[in-house]
Order: C-alpha cells, then structure tokens, then sequence
C-alpha cells in the first residue's frame, strides 16, 4: 500500500531531503506531497518526479493544515519553528507521526502525554545543530560510559562558515543559513558549567568571552558559548559532569568585531527607529553614537569603544560600507533589521561559492585505568553549490534518513523523540558516512 509522506516547506534547506526521499520513493512505494506557500517553487523542487506532487500550502490556512495532515501518513515540517506547534498539534488530533530538524519547544514538549495517548511519534531536532551534534556525542558518551570512563569535561560546537577556498572578505564569514538568526544569536544570557561552577555570560559580554580551537584542514577558529548548555547535562547524561559549555564556531577575529554591533545597539529588534527609510548607513551608525560638531562618525565610534576598535575592527567595519551614505531604504524598521540588510549586501555567497559545516566536539574523561585523556572528534562537510549547500544536506539528509526509519516502520517510538538513544542515532550516524559525514576522531594522553 502506498504511503503518502508530506514535506511542509521547501526553502533552501529542504532540498537534500526532498531529493533523497524522491530518490527512494520508487524502491518503498511511496507518494511524496510537498506543499510551499509558492507553489512554483515546489514545483520546481519535485521537478515532474513521478511519485511527487507538489501543492500550494498556507500554514496559516488552519483547514488546509488539518486537511494535509489528515491525508497523509507521515508529516515533515520544514517549515519556520514558529509554526511547529501547530503542525504538531494537528498530527496528535489526527494520530500521525511527524519530524522536524528544529528544537523541542516547552509548547511541544507539553503533547508529550497526548502524543503517547495518540500513538505517534514526534521526531525532533534531527538536522545538523540540533542533529549530528547530539548523535554523534551520544555515540562516544556511551561508549565512554560503556567503557567504565568518567567524563569531566564535555565542548561542543559548530559553525555554518564559507568554505576557506572561497573566503574573501576580512570578516571570513558569509551567510550561509537564515540572515535573521545570524544579527539575534546569543540574545540573553549564555549559561554553562566549568569546573562546577555555574556561568551566567550577560549578552553584552558574551563575544568578549570566546575560546580557540582548531580543526585538521581548515585551521582557527573561535568558540563563543549558546545561550543554555546546562540543559543538556540531562540530555546527555552527564548530569554530575563538572563542566559542559556548547558553542558556535567562527574565524579568529570575527567575535571582536561583533561586539561593535552588540555594545551599540545595533542588534536591538525591540523597537523601530524614526525615519528610517531615509536613513544612510552612516546615519545608522551615527543614531548609536553621541552629538559632536566636530568629530567624524569613525572618531566617535573609536572614543565610544576604545577597548574594541583598532586597525582591524575597523577594516571590517569599513569593507561593509558602514560609513558610506548608501541608502537604506527600509520602512519602520528596528536596528536588527536594518544591520540585517546591511550585510545582507555584504555577505551574500557569490555565484561559485561553497559553504562548509565545521563542528567539533571535545571530552576530557579519566579512564578505567585511571589514566586522563581526551578525544576530540571533527567534522567538515563542505557545499556542493549555492543550491546544495553543506548546510542544506547536513539539515536535510539526518532527517530524511530518520523519515525513512519511520515509514519502513524501523524506528516506531512515541511521545516526543530527540536523537540521543542508539536506536535513533546508530543507523544515521551510520547511513551519514554514505554521504561523506563523518567525523574524524582522535584521543590523547593528558
């Protein structure tokens, strides 16, 4: 009998997962739906595969949520986070299993109980950060365990970055995910464990505190930490453990410069700025900075930030045309929103471009022998093309693999799943090295 799989969303990330799921519908009898607010680019996603269809889907349409949901077998939603808990909410009504990439919410984790009641499953967080993070930590936490090993030390981090063949600007960086998410990270205070203390980093000090790592092949990097890694003691079952901090990876230098935008301001999306469709990018900066005849905006800034401007914080500023009197153009808008689009001119992947995942994790552990060592274990997957970015398949191929578990009926769980128990995380940790993600381990005597 043909089961029917809906893919809710076809944006960027959804591509790997489209294509491998359409490449496997003919072998497993299965009838991919893919629904998107732009019916062309579903269109254009199922490329006239015989076994895809593609439909217009409004999210906000509560009928045709429920409609979809009710008609198909398994749900995937790939859309927005923001709208998870409804698509959720309507598998649990209609008893139908559903997988996302994106993180448990409190709203989500409260179906728990009406999950279970209703049978499904509802499969989260299995794309790349959440994804193959908690996967393959998993893996080597168990094995430690399983070893008689204590864990005294647990890093962990990953960053969506330009392939360094294709890196040609002072900041490294272009981006490679949602713009949006990239201005707001690390809003709120950044919590994690060292050495059994508990730290609280506020935001207006959190890119002043990184730490530095290297990775075989690709070179420096620096770590700033998530906004709650103490959660994840539980998740991952180190909960004695003495410290435990999980970070975002970027090139050495990129934290420093980021604090300009983060001690002006300039990342605030609680308000709209006056005027702001008038607005030059200098202007921008100037609005931040205080009232002088006299000094120039660039002399201001470095007076105001003494401690963070210097000859190479400066040369990024510049290169992203802050001080030009380049039109804004945007409507009220907030700070965020405006710094948004500013780089947004700068920061775009160029046509050729790669991108590149970059994740590595560290375990400090004292063995069965007593001996102290430590393994780090590295990632890297680069991007095929713009279209078929590293991001896109280490999103996209994790969850279509776990899709393909639960319509074979391989993987049957209820209530709400994170990837962090064998059952899960084995067989795609396993099947992810057919599409070379795969981590390269080391372990040291310390």
């Amino acid at each position: 009998m043909t089961k029917k799989i809906a893919i809710l969303g076809a944006g960027l990330s959804s591509t790997s997962l489209i294509n491998y799921l359409l490449e496997r519908a003919v072998i497993y009898d299965w009838q991919i739906v893919l629904g998107d607010y732009n019916l062309a680019l579903a269109q254009q996603k199922i490329n006239g595969h015989a076994k895809g269809k593609a439909i217009q889907f409004d999210v906000k349409n509560q009928a045709q949520v429920d409609s979809v949901v009710s008609e198909n077998d398994l749900i995937v939603s790939m859309l927005p986070a923001m709208f998870h808990y409804q698509i959720a909410a309507s598998c649990v009504k209609f008893a139908k299993s559903m997988l996302t990439a994106s993180y448990v919410s409190p709203e989500i984790k409260a179906l728990e109980d009406q999950a279970k009641s209703a049978g499904i499953g509802i499969f989260m967080e299995l794309g790349v950060d959440p994804g193959i993070d908690h996967m393959s930590a998993m893996r080597i936490i168990d094995r430690l365990h399983a070893e008689g090993s204590e864990i005294t030390a647990f890093y962990s981090s990953t960053g969506g970055l330009i392939a360094p063949a294709y890196d040609n600007n002072p900041w490294n960086y272009k981006f490679t995910w949602n713009p949006r998410n990239v201005v707001l990270a690390g809003q709120g205070p950044s919590k994690y464990i060292e050495n059994g203390l508990y730290k609280y980093i506020p935001y207006h000090r959190l890119f002043k505190n990184t730490m530095q790592t290297s990775i075989d092949g690709v070179g420096e990097f620096e770590i700033y930490p998530n906004r709650d890694s103490l959660k994840y003691r539980q998740t991952y079952k180190l909960d004695t453990i003495p410290t435990l901090l999980r970070g975002t990876l970027r090139r050495v230098g990129f934290a420093k410069a980021w604090d300009v935008f983060v001690q002006l301001g300039a990342t605030d999306d609680t308000y709209i700025m006056e005027n702001s469709s008038e607005m030059t990018n200098r202007q921008f900066i100037n609005t931040f900075l205080p009232y002088s005849k006299d000094q120039s905006v660039e002399s201001k800034l470095q007076a105001l930030l003494p401690n963070i401007i210097d000859e190479t914080v400066m040369e990024k500023l510049t290169w992203l045309d802050l001080f030009a009197e380049t039109p804004i153009t945007i409507e009220k808008a907030s700070p965020a929103q405006i710094l948004q689009s500013i780089l947004e001119r700068k920061w775009q992947l160029d046509e050729g471009d790669k991108d590149m995942i970059a994740m590595q994790h560290r375990f400090d552990f004292t063995d069965a022998n007593h001996q102290m060592k430590q393994i780090t274990s590295s990632l890297v997957v680069f991007g095929e093309s713009k279209e078929t970015t590293a991001m896109a398949i280490t999103v996209g191929i994790p969850l279509a693999i776990a899709t393909k578990m639960v319509a074979l009926e391989q993987l049957v769980l209820t209530g709400i799943q994170v990837p962090v128990t064998k059952e899960i995380y084995e067989p795609i940790l396993d099947e992810l090295k057919e599409f070379g993600i795969e981590f390269n381990e080391k372990e040291i005597t310390i």
